[in-house]
């Protein structure tokens, strides 16, 4: 685990090379076909020696749940185990591990007339506003979530709207569903901020030098993609769909897009926080495979 651009990737595959381990990604945008660049998504080279399931298989239109990916995930560590390699989950959606260590809470479905209020009520007075509304309804929610996470927002305040309780109250009644697996659960963080600031800042501009627009004037170009799908929702591909619509000059999304990487990793942080029995290592260690197979190495059989 780790936040964006933190080097778990790159620590994954040199552990692959190690190990008998197979790959799982654990990314809400990796599943996407067609959005390579600017989800980092690993080149041909890194996946023919380190294949990683539970990539492209979606088409951008489509959606994908956490409730899925636990399905995916523990269907494809079966298999993994089944043929006696050890599956290693890596990737930065948080709330993926969450649901497949613990399970989720029954949440109602989504309501398209509720919805569509709320999207009127923010377009019109923004989502701060909405964040503000949420915080008087399901602080511990409007805590965790940025300002700027119209989705995550609109959803909290969705499931209280429809049902009186908090999403915060939910996860409390939830039902733990526990997993037939014993998880190591292994972190890589910079232990300075701004270094890692300052690789979302380079990764970014390498994004654009490898064709980043591009990618994303292609999907633009498509009659039934909008900012409402989760997927053009994503981290740099809304910052960049929005500068097309003339929304941002190019340079003012290069800031944007910048600034909600470096929220994603501070939510990314936060979640961190909160989980138990993790081990953290620095990032920037250059000694840091040596160090995470020792640990390994180390662990009680």
């Amino acid at each position: 685990m780790g936040p964006t651009a933190s080097g778990k990737t790159s620590l994954a595959v040199a552990l692959a090379r190690h190990l008998p381990c197979d790959i799982i990604s654990v990314d809400s945008a990796l599943v996407y076909k067609g959005m390579d660049i600017g989800t980092a998504k690993p080149d041909e080279k890194t996946l023919t020696e380190a294949p990683h399931r539970l990539i492209d298989m979606l088409d951008p239109r489509e959606t994908y749940s956490a409730a899925q990916f636990r399905e995916d995930a523990l269907r494809e560590m079966a298999d993994i185990t089944n043929q006696g390699r050890i599956p290693l989950l890596v990737g930065g959606t948080m709330l993926y591990y969450r649901a497949l260590q613990y399970g989720l809470s029954e949440m109602p479905s989504a309501d398209p007339a509720i919805r569509a209020r709320l999207d009127k009520e923010a377009e019109a007075k923004g989502w701060a506003h909405m964040h503000a509304r949420l915080g008087e309804v399901d602080p511990e929610s409007a805590a965790r979530l940025h300002p700027n996470d119209p989705q995550r927002i609109q959803r909290a305040l969705e499931v209280y709207e429809l049902t009186g309780i908090s999403m915060t109250e939910y996860h409390r009644q939830q039902k733990p569903d526990p997993i037939p697996y014993h998880l190591f659960k292994l972190a890589v963080i910079p232990e300075d901020r701004a270094i890692l600031h300052e690789r979302i800042s380079q990764r970014f501009d390498d994004m654009l030098a490898q064709g980043f627009m591009d990618e994303v004037k292609h999907l633009y170009a498509r009659d039934d993609l909008n900012t409402d799908m989760p997927a053009i929702r994503t981290v740099g591909y809304r910052q960049v769909w929005e500068h097309l619509e003339g929304k941002w000059t190019y340079e003012e999304m290069i800031e944007k897009a910048k600034t909600a990487t470096r929220n994603l990793a501070k939510r990314q942080h936060t979640w961190l926080r909160s989980e138990q029995d993790v081990t953290i290592f620095e990032s920037t260690d250059l000694d840091i495979l040596p160090k995470v197979l020792k640990f390994l190495e180390d662990i009680p059989t």
